[in-house]
């Protein structure tokens, strides 16, 4: 049984009825319940291949906000056993909150590095993420850019992004402000703004979409978006959107490229613990994890394991060796900074 967004919307305000949904089949035993921040298609190719290495079931509720206070709403009635979210502020938050529990697996700390495990186990990073430039190949030469350059005046006009307080850029702006200090993150983003070509607005794809527009000339979005548009076969325009952009990997002066994670925690009332150690364990094997580069096209946590050949043709990633730790803790600052500067209203004039 998998929930619809909407479903999930309509269960907001009855915690306990929703809890019910899931008596007789998902409190049973072969099931694992997961609450869920990411999409279903991006989580089900690996979901089924532990069912069917396990025999376990997997039931998911999919939410696009108020995870946690669902989960502290339903107490110890709630039915959820693991909690699926992208995002270092979000898997903090949720421990923060209280809705994790710990988990110390010799399994999952073997196969998972310990910059990507939450140091009390509360939290495990399953797949990387790069946030890149997406640039046209059309009108843009530039073959290498900081994230520096993206205020350059060179670009006015030409820069579109999603919300600036959406997860994946508010992870950015947070690891500029640890870079450079806040100050200089403030111009920076004054810059950023500046140049852009519209009012943010969409999703990844929706930048590239924009660029096979001629609407913008760069964006930014995330590397496994540029692969789920190339092997779309149904909506296989968004292939064309693919194919109008290239790859760059911005850096952070005396830095790398920016990563953020997707990561699984085992919630604090599991009424399925055993299930839920066991999918935890699963999500941190070889198996899962080349499931995700070769499907979902993500870059695998664990070391030894190769991207995809999709992803190995954007270019070599080198990753930011900024702890993940100091990404998390300037998000308040950073969603303030988005406000201050006024990212979501769109171009200066």
């Amino acid at each position: 049984m998998t929930f619809t967004k909407a479903r999930s919307k309509a269960a907001g305000c009855a915690a306990f009825a929703f809890a019910a949904l899931f008596a007789g089949s998902a409190l049973a035993d072969g099931t694992v319940n997961i609450y869920s921040y990411r999409q279903p298609d991006l989580i089900k190719p690996v979901l089924d291949a532990f069912t069917a290495e396990t025999g376990i079931e997997t039931e998911v509720l999919f939410l696009d906000k108020g995870l946690e206070d669902r989960i502290l709403a339903e107490g110890t009635n709630s039915p959820a056993d693991v909690i699926l979210t992208v995002d270092i502020a979000r898997l903090t938050n949720a421990k923060e909150k209280g809705v994790t529990q710990a988990l110390d697996d010799a399994t999952v700390n073997g196969n998972l590095p310990a910059e990507y495990r939450d140091p009390e186990g509360h939290w495990f990073g399953v797949t990387k993420r790069a946030r890149v430039v997406y640039a046209s190949k059309d009108r843009v030469t530039d073959t290498a850019l900081t994230y520096a350059d993206l205020a350059d005046p060179k670009w006015k006009g030409r820069i579109c992004i999603r919300s600036g307080q959406h997860d994946y850029n508010l992870a950015l702006f947070s690891a500029a402000i640890a870079h450079w200090g806040a100050e200089k993150a403030e111009e920076w983003m004054k810059g950023l703004k500046a140049n852009l070509a519209r009012k943010p607005d969409g999703g990844d794809r929706d930048q590239a979409k924009a660029i096979a527009a001629g609407e913008c000339d760069i964006a930014l979005g995330n590397t496994y978006y540029v692969g789920l548009m190339q092997t779309n076969e149904k909506e296989p325009e968004q292939k064309e959107w693919a194919a109008a952009i290239n790859v760059i990997f911005p850096t952070f002066e005396e830095g790398g490229t920016h990563v953020n994670i997707s990561g699984a925690a085992l919630a604090k009332n599991s009424p399925n613990r055993d299930n839920g150690v066991k999918l935890i364990q699963f999500l941190s094997s070889d198996k899962a994890q080349q499931i995700y580069a070769e499907q979902v096209f993500e870059y695998p946590v664990e070391p030894g394991l190769e991207p995809s050949d999709v992803v190995k043709a954007f270019g070599e990633l080198k990753a930011d060796t900024l702890p993940l730790a100091d990404i998390a803790k300037n998000r308040k600052t950073a969603s303030e900074m988005v406000d201050r500067v006024g990212v979501d209203d769109g171009p200066s004039s």
